[in-house]
């Protein structure tokens, strides 16, 4: 079964930021992903950082190994408190 993030936060804004500060453009990071075994498009992505779509987990996954990153910075500036 696959494993979705229930989206009630957009991260879309922290994966544009990551993606720009490694100088990559969707379409290489999205070959990137596929040749590591997501099934994921540039357009689907491209999704994930308007937030029209949940970022699955295993993207994320990719992604921290892609950026050698935490967890948290996905994450940062989305204070849950502040709701």
């Amino acid at each position: 079964m696959e494993q979705k993030l229930r989206r009630d936060r957009c991260i879309g804004d922290n994966l544009r930021a990551l993606r720009n500060k490694y100088d990559i453009s969707q379409e290489k990071l999205c070959a990137e992903l596929q040749r590591r075994g997501c099934d994921i498009s540039r357009t689907c992505y491209a999704k994930y950082e308007a937030g029209e779509l949940n970022v699955r987990i295993s993207v994320l996954i990719e992604l921290k190994k892609i950026y050698s990153c935490e967890f948290d910075d996905f994450f940062v500036g989305l204070d849950v408190n502040n709701q």
